[in-house]
């Protein structure tokens, strides 16, 4: 394991190289919301074969917030995965996400079909959507949203212990997992305890897609794609896995026990498709 500080144009980005380095496979791996490049450690112990970089998203881990007049859209962690790519001097290569990191791994894959080898997500199938009719609510929430939390102060954790216990039961995954992400967003100085991630993540969305939009980026993929689901993950992504599964040429979809956090939970089932789907999709 290698920890790794990319240098963008606009953001220093940290991550962890993880696996084989130099490895003919080469796999960028974008984490889910409010979690951090330590979500993929318990994978990489069952992918060594590999070349696998998993990043911290900005605003995230050890990356560098965005600008204090800047905000945290969807469409900009596009960019940052396309900035990411050129700092690696990767022409192409494999995107694995987890459930964020998977919705940005399939707005790339669509926008930039020459850079992607295949994509494999978890928990995670295109979108989240909400009708064109709530745009103006939408955009109202959000705005108050963000004036909310400039006027709040910031919570932090009294220790470690609580830290772990309060993101166990918000993520409902494993301790141990908990104790991977918190340990890699916990900074402590003089004995206080402060998250690393921004807050602002915590705002309102400023404006989601319609499902025609949704659906014209997923139709737009030309990769191999395989989606991972949990036993007892989010029904949202399978109700949109259900309806929306035409729309790839190329789709394989597997379910592994756990829940929304299982490749951390559960990480040998889920390496285990991830090889194989790998192992028939390297020679792109």
């Amino acid at each position: 394991m290698q920890d790794i500080s990319l240098t963008t144009s606009h953001h220093k980005i940290a991550g962890l190289r993880l696996g084989k380095s130099e490895a003919s496979i080469k796999v960028l791996a974008l984490h889910g919301w409010l979690d951090n490049a330590a979500s993929f450690l318990p994978l990489s112990e069952y992918l060594e074969d590999i070349e696998l970089v998993a990043i911290d998203l900005p605003g995230h881990g050890l990356s560098e917030h965005r600008s204090a007049d800047a905000n945290y859209h969807l469409v900009d962690w596009v960019q940052d995965v396309y900035a990411v790519l050129e700092a690696l001097d990767w022409s192409q290569c494999h995107i694995l996400g987890h459930s964020l990191g998977g919705i940005i791994g399939s707005l790339f894959s669509a926008s930039f079909p020459e850079r992607v080898q295949s994509l494999m997500t978890i928990e995670a199938f295109g979108s989240l959507t909400k009708d064109v009719e709530t745009s103006a609510e939408q955009i109202r929430e959000s705005v108050l949203s963000r004036i909310a939390i400039d006027r709040k102060p910031a919570r932090h954790p009294k220790d470690r212990q609580q830290a772990v216990a309060a993101r166990a039961q918000a993520g409902d995954l494993a301790r141990s997992s908990a104790e991977l992400l918190v340990d890699r967003n916990l900074q402590e100085t003089d004995g206080e305890f402060r998250w690393r991630s921004d807050r602002r993540l915590r705002t309102i969305s400023s404006l989601r897609m319609t499902e025609p939009q949704a659906e014209a980026f997923l139709s737009s993929i030309q990769c191999p794609v395989v989606c991972i689901t949990g036993t007892r993950g989010f029904e949202k992504v399978k109700r949109n896995l259900e309806r929306r599964r035409m729309l790839l040429t190329s789709l394989q979809h597997e379910e592994c026990e756990g829940g929304h956090h299982l490749h951390m939970d559960n990480p040998s089932a889920v390496a285990a498709v991830l090889k194989c789907f790998l192992t028939q999709n390297s020679g792109r």
